[in-house]
């Protein structure tokens, strides 16, 4: 049997590899996605070969990621449940869908992931996998194994000679990419507990970050953001380069207690400093090119859409027919929006557009603009109609 294994060389994904050629006897090919990790991508190939592995792959999909599912996202203006930004979760239909391309190339029979079966991530893949590839097996070691928790995965790995990124005494999990870092489990899984100090990567604790705001530009042409401070980038550039001035000024940190798809509450730790910058620059900018009736309906939507994309339906119908009405509505979102930065906080401190919809005249206290202040009068009286007449007909109080 051949299975390709989506593969971070972190704790899971290094005892699968081993569990699944111990009890299927199979040929492992181990597929490895770049999104923005590191270094520790092409070490996770090389470390995939010497666990067992017949087949290490590595690919850079930091561009199509940022190009092609986290703008496409952005532009819907989504947030799960207020907060969160679906950086782990716009990550793994990227990671399936290569993951079912390369077991079409290889010729293999099922793929497998390290999704427990607690979570979404199981969810997300096998959505993926299955509307990609209908007949594709697929094998997901934590709902077969008989390992009960992480220290026994632990001890699984120092019997086997693997090495692995944690410990008992430090056993919460990570997930990184170009678009965040999330952290569960562990010490996290206490709600009351707060964040361990040292576990931050992306973010300056906001105590250390410098004591003066800085400011930061994002250009927006046609939906997609272009620029940072007047230099054009590339997608994945514009991220990274978004990540490093939010993260020297402690922004975008969110501690979470979210509704998982499969029914249960988790608490989850994130660190997003690029998209935190993205959401509210986009968000300035689109305030004065979306008309206001587009820009509530979009909003309403949206959250339907961040429900989709995080229980994993970015390959359903329903997404897709969502994401061509938000592609549509952000036509005119182009702009520029400055952006203040001090401490962990975001503060819009300007917003520009050539096809902006704000008019002045027609606001201003000093200029009449067009605009007769005495047909607000009829404007009034009609809308509080229904009003009047609820109130003539309830009987006193």
């Amino acid at each position: 049997m051949k299975i390709v294994l989506a593969y971070s060389g972190g704790l899971d994904t290094s005892i699968i590899l081993k569990w699944l050629i111990e009890n299927y006897n199979a040929e492992v090919i181990c597929f490895t996605a770049d999104i923005g990790q590191g270094e520790e991508v092409e070490e996770a190939r090389l470390k995939a070969l010497r666990t067992g592995a017949s087949k290490a792959y590595a690919l850079d999909l930091r561009e199509e990621f940022v190009a092609d599912f986290v703008f496409p996202m952005f532009r819907s203006g989504a947030l799960y449940e207020g907060y969160y930004l679906l950086g782990t979760s716009i990550a793994r239909p990227l990671i399936a869908k290569h993951l079912v391309r390369i077991a079409q190339e290889e010729g293999a029979e099922a793929i497998a992931h390290g999704a427990t079966g607690k979570g979404n991530d199981q969810v997300r893949f096998e959505l993926t996998a299955y509307a990609l590839e209908p007949s594709i097996q697929v094998i997901a070691p934590w709902r077969e194994w008989s390992f009960v928790g992480r220290s026994e995965m632990i001890a699984y790995a120092a019997q086997h000679g693997i090495p692995i990124p944690v410990t008992i005494e430090k056993p919460y999990s990570m997930d990184a990419n170009l678009l965040h870092i999330s952290y569960e489990g562990g010490v996290l899984e206490d709600p009351w507990n707060e964040p361990p100090a040292g576990m931050f990567r992306l973010t300056l604790d906001p105590e250390k970050a410098p004591d003066q705001y800085e400011y930061v530009e994002v250009d927006f042409v046609e939906g997609d953001p272009v620029a940072v401070n007047g230099e054009r980038l590339s997608p994945a550039a514009l991220l990274t380069r978004l990540n490093e001035i939010g993260g020297r000024n402690a922004v975008g940190r969110v501690d979470l207690v979210e509704n998982r798809f499969v029914g249960m509450k988790s608490r989850g730790v994130y660190e997003t400093p690029g998209g935190t910058l993205l959401y509210h620059a986009r968000r300035a900018v689109e305030s004065l090119t979306l008309d206001r009736e587009v820009l509530h309906q979009r909003d309403q939507l949206a959250i339907k859409y961040a429900e989709l994309v995080y229980n994993g339906f970015w390959f359903a119908p329903e997404r897709e027919a969502l994401q061509a009405y938000f592609d549509h509505v952000a036509k005119t979102v182009t702009g520029t929006a400055r952006l203040k930065l001090y401490k962990g906080n975001v503060i819009v401190a300007g917003r520009k557009s050539p096809i902006s919809l704000y008019d002045k005249s027609l606001v201003s206290f000093d200029e009449k603009g067009g605009y007769n202040q005495a047909d607000a009068d009829g404007f009034i009286k009609l809308n509080s109609l229904r009003l009047r007449v609820r109130a003539k007909a309830q009987p006193k109080d």
